[in-house]
C-alpha cells in the first residue's frame, strides 16, 4: 500500500493491490471508515424473524470486500429490528430510559450476528460494547479499538453510547470522532439526500454534495441534531447511500458517483 495523491476533500487516496488475484491497483477514497447500519436493514420485513440470514450474509460479504482492500472498518449497528428505543418505549408504554437500554441490548444481538457471520467468512472481528458485558464483548477502549483496526480487524461498536437519550447515529458520530475516521458511511433506504421525500414527491432533487450549513439551512433530516453537530464540529464527512445493494459500499469507496457526501 502507498499514498498516491491527495483528493479534493483533503483525504489521501490509498492504492491497494490484490496480489492473490493479480488484479490492478484499486483506489479507495478513505483509509478508515465508520459504517452505520440500521437494525431494520438486517430484516426482510416479510417474516417475523428480526434478522434475515440472506440479507445478513450479503451485508457481511460487502464489508468483507471493503476490508480486503485494506480499508479499516468500524461498524455501528442499530437495534430497531428488535426494539427501537424511544419509539418502542412509546408503543409499549415502557419508561423512556428503560426503553433506550432495551434498544442498546438489541444492538448487541445484531453486533454478535454480524461478528459470527464475518468470522465465518474469514474476516477477523472484535466487538466492543459501551455497556460492560465481559462474557461476550470487550469494553470500548479507544486505544484498543484503533490498534485492532491497525491490525486489520473489523471493530463492531455496540450498545450505542452506553447512555439513554442518545441514538445510534450519535454513537456512530462519537466513535468516528474518537477513532479519527475519515468518513461516516450511513446506509439508508434511499440513494442519497433529496430536497424532499423522494417516496412522496416525484420532482424531488438529489444532492451529490452538500455542506453541513446548507443541510441545516434546508432542514434536511440526515441524522439527529446531536450526531450531526458532532460531525460538523469535528469535520467528519457523512456519506449517505442506498444499502439495498450491498455492493454500493465498495462503489462509494472507489469513487463511483452514488449517494450524497455532506462535508464542511
Amino acid at each position: 500500500m502507498r499514498i498516491d495523491e491527495c483528493d479534493g476533500l483533503g483525504k489521501y487516496i490509498f492504492m491497494h493491490t490484490d496480489i492473490s488475484s493479480q488484479s490492478p491497483a484499486i483506489q479507495t477514497k478513505f483509509k478508515r471508515i465508520v459504517l452505520k447500519i440500521s437494525g431494520e436493514a438486517l430484516g426482510s420485513g416479510q417474516s417475523c424473524e428480526p434478522i434475515d440470514m440472506g440479507i445478513l450474509e450479503n451485508v457481511c460479504q460487502a464489508i468483507k470486500s471493503v476490508h480486503s482492500l485494506g480499508v479499516q472498518v468500524g461498524l455501528v449497528v442499530g437495534g430497531g429490528n428488535i426494539f427501537r428505543g424511544l419509539a418502542g418505549a412509546q408503543k409499549s408504554g415502557t419508561d423512556r430510559t428503560t426503553g433506550d437500554y432495551m434498544g442498546m441490548l438489541a444492538t448487541v444481538i445484531n453486533g454478535m450476528a454480524l461478528m459470527d457471520t464475518l468470522e465465518k467468512m474469514g474476516v477477523p472481528v472484535r466487538v466492543q460494547s459501551a455497556i460492560p458485558m465481559s462474557k461476550i464483548a470487550e469494553p470500548f477502549i479507544l486505544r484498543r479499538a484503533t490498534r485492532h483496526m491497525e491490525k486489520g480487524r473489523v471493530v463492531i461498536f455496540v450498545a450505542g453510547t452506553g447512555n439513554p437519550y442518545f441514538s445510534t447515529d450519535t454513537a456512530a458520530a462519537l466513535r468516528a470522532s474518537e477513532i479519527g475516521a475519515d468518513v461516516i458511511m450511513k446506509a439508508t433506504k434511499v440513494d442519497g439526500i433529496y430536497d424532499k421525500d423522494p417516496m412522496k414527491h416525484a420532482d424531488a432533487v438529489k444532492y451529490d454534495n452538500i455542506t453541513f450549513i446548507d443541510a441545516l439551512r434546508n432542514r434536511l433530516n440526515i441524522m439527529d441534531s446531536t450526531a450531526f453537530s458532532l460531525c460538523m464540529d469535528n469535520n467528519i464527512p457523512i456519506f449517505v447511500f442506498n444499502m439495498n445493494d450491498p455492493n454500493n459500499i465498495l462503489r462509494a469507496l472507489t469513487g463511483e458517483p452514488i449517494g450524497t457526501l455532506v462535508q464542511n
